[in-house]
């Protein structure tokens, strides 16, 4: 009811890349579905969402909160896993 007058996109969408560096190459890429039109990936779906850049301005955030709690992050992990090990 609130998008009535406001035209709808559907797509599929993969926020990420699990082929980075290389191309996404699955059944998306073999005619089953137009790129771009019918099915968006990381950069193409995250500039989508939040406008041109977008998706640069995210790497770059999650780079500067993962140095700022890499330590925290792996001081946790070892905890669980130590948990995990014990029991």
């Amino acid at each position: 009811m609130a998008r009535r007058r406001s035209p709808i996109k559907v797509f599929l969408a993969f926020p990420y890349n699990p082929y980075h560096p290389q191309p996404y190459e699955r059944f998306t890429e073999q005619g089953v579905l137009d790129r771009g039109k019918e099915f968006l990936i990381g950069k193409e779906y995250w500039d989508f969402l939040g406008g041109e850049n977008t998706f640069e301005e995210l790497l770059a955030l999650f780079d500067s909160v993962g140095k700022k709690f890499k330590e925290k992050i792996r001081n946790k992990i070892q905890e669980v896993a130590r948990n995990k090990m014990s029991t």
